[in-house]
């Protein structure tokens, strides 16, 4: 009975500091978020101070300020941060399915498929662009599919899917390279859209944004049980009692919901949902429970970082938010590539 007792008291006092830690960590994303937003608010060519941005923001008084700040920089900074979340939560969820932390909407081939939708309907039916959303989920959608469909052999496995990922995204990428040479003369549009940019977002955007985020977003947290399941083995899954192909389906679905959202709004921007839940894991530990909220609050501070720095860095030229996490994505996609060694499903 001691040993039991000792062993419950271990086990609420490892419980504590786990709640401790998350409690902590989401308190400092907060602030950071928060800290962030005035800064992304406040800098750009034309420079405020903390209390210009509050009193622009909170007084009805007319100004360039108040005008800058509220058309042009703040929709900016929450589109940003519904991105950046909506990618993450993406990322995280395919990293479940996958059992590999290497995983994301960009590497294995669905924001490819949405890309590819959205640059045939740019460059080829350009009187469709109000339903650019629609194709592009069904692009995602159509790629997820194929992708299952290559990886089938009696079921799903990880490994097969992240490999019959890898080959769409070629195939699509060669395409949208061919698609984009045959029509040279049209590439103004398309080139923005490849590299990822928030430039000139409206609140029209965010709106957009919105609703196809807090839509992704309630879905993907109410994946967290099959993920947790899933992540721990097929075997184990099924004792269980999950329904393991059907939850790689639903939660597959789910991400490339949210990627091809992103993808129909701001374009193509990868590593986010590569890079942000992994630190998560790093921060809080591996359970969905809380590491798909931090990934969440994390993924937002992360996509409105880079993208203050993209357009601040070098003066008088913004550089995409594609671009920037782009440069800093791949160094760290080749740390854990070697750290891992390989793809596992570990």
């Amino acid at each position: 009975m001691t040993a039991t007792k000792q062993a419950s008291k271990r086990g609420k006092n490892q419980g504590g500091i786990r709640l401790l830690r998350v409690s902590v960590v989401w308190t400092v994303l907060l602030v950071v978020l928060f800290l962030l937003i005035v800064a992304s608010i406040a800098v750009g060519s034309a420079g405020y101070s903390f209390g210009t941005v509050i009193h622009a923001i909170f007084s009805g008084e007319q100004s360039t300020a108040r005008t800058i700040i509220l058309s042009l920089r703040l929709p900016r900074v929450i589109l940003a941060i519904l991105i950046g979340a909506s990618l993450s939560a993406a990322g995280a969820l395919l990293q479940a399915v996958m059992r590999n932390p290497l995983a994301d909407p960009g590497t294995i081939g669905v924001s490819a498929g949405a890309g590819t939708a959205a640059i045939t309907v740019l460059l080829i039916f350009p009187n469709l662009t109000l339903s650019l959303p629609l194709f592009s989920f069904v692009g995602a959608a159509l790629a997820c599919v194929l992708i299952y469909a290559l990886a089938w052999k009696g079921g799903v496995d990880p490994v097969r899917i992240i490999l019959s990922g890898v080959a769409i995204n070629s195939v699509l990428g060669g395409y949208n390279s061919l698609l984009q040479l045959m029509n040279s003369d049209n590439l103004s549009g398309v080139l923005s859209f490849m590299n990822g940019s928030l430039s000139g977002m409206a609140w029209v955007h965010v709106r957009t944004m919105a609703v196809y985020a807090v839509i992704g977003l309630f879905l993907a947290l109410l994946c967290i049980r099959h993920a947790n399941a899933l992540q721990l083995g097929d075997e184990m899954a099924k004792n269980l009692g999950i329904r393991v192909n059907a939850s790689r389906v639903c939660l597959s679905a789910v991400s490339a919901f949210l990627a091809a959202s992103t993808v129909s709004v701001a374009g193509m921007i990868s590593f986010v949902g590569l890079v942000v839940p992994h630190i998560s894991r790093m921060l809080v530990g591996s359970d969905y429970k809380v590491m798909l909220p931090t990934s969440i609050l994390l993924g937002g501070a992360t996509l409105l970082f880079a993208d203050t720095v993209g357009r601040t860095i070098v003066p008088g030229m913004e550089i995409p938010v594609g671009i920037v996490m782009a440069v800093s994505g791949g160094p760290f996609f080749l740390y854990m590539l070697r750290k891992r060694g390989k793809f596992n499903g570990g």
